[in-house]
């Protein structure tokens, strides 16, 4: 039997399906989901393989994680959907309209581009592996210990977001943190140089992000021939939570035009 992924569905109208980046989970984009939502959409905010609440599993690749959201798609019945993915979550959505172009309305890929990205988050896995989570009784705990090897308290914040109550006196961590250490290739790996997707397609970079450069352009053309591509300002590469109004501005002008 395929696991389904875990999501949260807000609202009703054209279904607009958002994933999240590495590390992250569907809570991430709550309140824009809920603005999106005011606007006519049923937005469903998912949980990717090996994060927040979806199952976990030894495979990770993103030929898996399209899979897993066309299996979503055809669980919840929907015919096609519009998407939204950051990071690792545009990788997805970039390698499932490749896989499966009849399903994706329109899609908006937020910071990252088709190429490969050598591994990069090294310091961030060494400091969650650092966490004894059979001695640290608390967040504050937990959060000294990231503290020696990750000094941006807003990262902190972000990662320690997935620390829960296991049962009374065990914290857990939401994400596979073995597999996805062991994964770190798998992260950053290019879609395959044939994959092409028509569909119309719109590329957000933070303008102060080294995501998508000047130089990517063509290859972003190259797969994505009916893009576009626009900046987010004062943002990097977390550009949806560092300027949702612009982000959401933006998005929006692209879903409904």
């Amino acid at each position: 039997m395929t696991e389904t992924l875990h999501s949260q569905i807000l609202g009703e109208g054209t279904p607009l399906l958002i994933l999240h980046g590495f590390l992250g989970m569907s809570d991430n984009w709550k309140t824009l989901g809920n603005q999106y939502a005011e606007k006519g959409f049923e937005v469903h905010l998912i949980d990717q393989r090996n994060h927040g609440k979806s199952f976990w599993s030894e495979d990770f690749n993103y030929d898996l994680l399209s899979e897993d959201l066309k299996n979503y798609i055809e669980t919840h019945q929907l015919k096609s959907a519009m998407i939204i993915g950051h990071s690792m979550g545009g990788k997805t959505a970039m390698q499932f309209a490749c896989n499966y172009p009849t399903l994706v309305k329109k899609m908006i890929i937020a910071d990252i581009g088709p190429k490969f990205y050598p591994p990069h988050h090294q310091p961030i896995i060494d400091g969650l592996n650092a966490i004894n989570l059979n001695e640290i009784k608390s967040r504050n705990e937990a959060d000294a210990e990231l503290g020696k090897h990750i000094t941006d308290f807003g990262t902190r914040q972000f990662l320690l977001k997935n620390l829960y109550w296991v049962e009374k006196g065990q914290l857990g961590f939401r994400f596979n943190l073995k597999v996805l250490s062991d994964k770190m290739n798998e992260i950053g790996e290019n879609i395959s140089a044939s994959d092409i997707f028509n569909g119309s397609t719109l590329f957000l970079r933070g303008d102060r992000s080294e995501y998508i450069m000047p130089s990517d352009i063509s290859e972003i053309k190259k797969h994505f021939p009916q893009s576009e591509l626009e900046t987010i300002d004062n943002a990097g590469h977390w550009l949806h939570a560092e300027n949702p109004k612009q982000f959401f501005e933006k998005s929006m002008l692209f879903l409904k035009p």
